[in-house]
């Protein structure tokens, strides 16, 4: 058998040399690390601090909203008491324009009572009766219950049926056998509120000029 060749020996200065080498490489890999981590420590500061200035407008939008809402409060306060106000300063036309004028409008329609009162009210406390009428006009067969509104709605007639209703049960606990009829008044009145009623069998008073208009209801007026 031929002899085994001998390995060649690595000399000292090949292994300082690999040792060097392996160490530069460890050394770059640490200093990518750090500019990596640098990288994200920015990164997460301009997060951090886009987030809090975002925070700072959410904050400062919901403060914001909070004015508006206040002021839209306020608003509305202020609204309803004009509205309140107008709603007042509209019965006092009624009672000083119309009052006078509203027996002479439905005599015009053949229906005579000769007394009116205004502010009628119903407290039954026995049978639990309670109502208000604004214009109550009446004779010896017949009555009229008059509501007045500044904006007449569907609710309003509603209402309105539910009193005449509540007089006539009221009237036969008395023994008052007249039969009560039913109207209603408003400065804004739309097409389909004024039709409603009027297919109610109800009478509608509206402004004309000066004084005011009597529509009377749809085929024969209700009577309770």
């Amino acid at each position: 058998m031929g002899k085994k060749q001998a390995k060649p020996t690595e000399s000292l200065n090949d292994v300082i040399d690999r040792v060097w080498a392996t160490l530069d490489r460890i050394s770059q890999e640490h200093i990518e690390i750090d500019r990596l981590m640098k990288e994200n420590a920015k990164e997460t500061a301009r997060q951090m601090k886009e987030n809090a200035k975002k925070q700072e407008d959410a904050d400062r939008q919901s403060k914001e909203n909070a004015r508006k809402q206040e002021e839209t409060a306020r608003q509305i306060q202020e609204y309803n008491k004009r509205f309140g106000d107008f709603t007042n300063r509209f019965g006092e036309i009624v009672e000083y324009m119309i009052a006078p004028n509203l027996r002479e409008r439905f005599n015009d329609l053949g229906l005579f009572f000769p007394t009116t009162s205004n502010g009628f009210e119903v407290s039954d406390h026995k049978n639990q009766i309670f109502l208000e009428i604004d214009f109550f006009l009446q004779n010896g067969e017949k009555a009229m219950l008059v509501e007045v509104k500044s904006k007449l709605t569907a609710a309003h007639i509603k209402e309105h049926i539910k009193r005449l209703e509540k007089m006539r049960k009221y009237a036969d606990l008395h023994g008052d056998k007249r039969m009560f009829l039913g109207a209603v008044a408003g400065v804004v009145i739309s097409k389909n509120v004024k039709e409603n009623a009027l297919k109610q069998g109800l009478y509608v008073l509206e402004p004309s000029g000066e004084t005011f208009h009597i529509t009377p209801p749809f085929g024969t007026p209700k009577e309770w």
